[in-house]
């Protein structure tokens, strides 16, 4: 079996109780995958907690802080396996600071509604991820308002 490398991203809201918002973030690297969308995060390095490298990644891509809020828990062990190598575990958080700007791994990063989850181009392993997010949120945003 081959040990998968974590991951660690968020779905950053622009509220956690009410969200009617999630920031999308286009890849511009590696030249394989630029161009496509994702949940912002990294890698989780050596001997550190997946929170820890979760404010560490947002900060150095995004030059934000957030305030995390519930963990998405995936089907797979609950994770979510994004590639034959990467595990992802994601989380919804919140903006505390800064206004997110795109520093390192991205070119375009835009607020988008969830019933527009649809109109971009995810990487493979999100995809099943964002359908899920979308449902979420589509139903909170249904029991916010009845």
């Amino acid at each position: 079996m081959v040990h998968k490398k974590l991951v660690v991203a968020a779905a950053i809201l622009d509220n956690l109780q009410n969200p009617t918002v999630m920031l999308a973030a286009r890849r511009s690297r590696p030249l394989e995958i630029a161009g496509r969308w994702e949940f912002p995060g990294g890698k989780v390095d050596p001997g550190e907690q997946p929170l820890e490298a979760l404010h560490r990644e947002l900060k150095e891509e995004l030059g934000v802080t957030v305030q995390v809020g519930d963990e998405i828990v995936g089907p797979d062990n609950g994770a979510w396996i994004i590639t034959e190598k990467h595990v992802l575990r994601l989380w919804y958080a919140q903006l505390t600071s800064g206004t997110p700007q795109p520093l390192i791994e991205h070119d375009v990063l835009e607020w988008a509604q969830p019933h527009t989850f649809d109109r971009y181009d995810w990487l493979d392993g999100d995809v099943r991820i964002i359908k899920h997010v979308a449902e979420d949120l589509r139903s909170r945003q249904h029991r916010a308002t009845s």
